[in-house]
């Protein structure tokens, strides 16, 4: 069974079309026209060997926040959706991940409820290209909003900001690649005493 998810999001500021194979290779293509969400992007379908495509076309003009935020309420709808009934999935995951002097660590329960930690180095610097720092909280915040997943997020130490907001992404894709993918010991069976997810 395939575990495809797709979602067109359209609205007066963003039109957003976003496709996920879970069961991918980690083939991306991806187009927002923020070069930095696109880089974090490409990392998120390669290191969790998702195939994944994203196009954005966004009100660049005023600012880069409503592409974002749209493209991460896309992404977030469409891992629900390819996720399906989460029968035979690990449903929880982890992973730690260095990138030169940062760190990052990422854990995730699949569990139907939307909840995010998240924690990061103050003062890091505010921009990445035209890609405001901040929005990395953010983005992550709309994305378990909509795939409605628990998700804790930690950044104890790091300098450099684009290590910084790089390492969470890889920790993220990894995370979810691991919390996604089946168990061979729990075919059919869906991991919750509650009977549901």
């Amino acid at each position: 069974m395939t575990r495809v998810g797709r979602v067109e999001r359209t609205t007066k500021e963003t039109s957003v079309v976003v496709e996920i194979d879970l069961d991918g290779t980690g083939q991306v293509d991806v187009s927002t026209g923020v070069g930095f969400y696109d880089h974090m992007l490409d990392q998120l379908g390669r290191h969790g060997l998702f195939d994944l495509t994203v196009k954005t076309e966004g009100d660049l003009h005023i600012d880069t926040h409503h592409t974002i935020e749209d493209t991460a309420l896309a992404l977030g709808a469409a891992f629900k959706q390819a996720l399906g009934d989460k029968t035979g999935i690990y449903r929880f995951g982890n992973c730690t991940v260095p990138l030169d002097e940062s760190l990052a660590q990422v854990t995730v329960d699949l569990s139907g409820r939307p909840y995010l930690v998240h924690s990061e180095p103050e003062n890091i610097a505010p921009m990445i290209g035209s890609y405001d720092t901040t929005m990395t909280r953010h983005i992550l915040e709309s994305f378990v909003a909509q795939a409605q997943v628990a998700l804790h997020v930690h950044v104890p130490y790091g300098r450099n900001a684009h290590h910084i907001v790089e390492c969470q992404f890889k920790a993220l894709a990894r995370a979810l690649r691991y919390a996604s993918e089946r168990d061979p010991r729990a075919a059919g069976i869906l991991p919750s005493t509650k009977g549901a997810l």
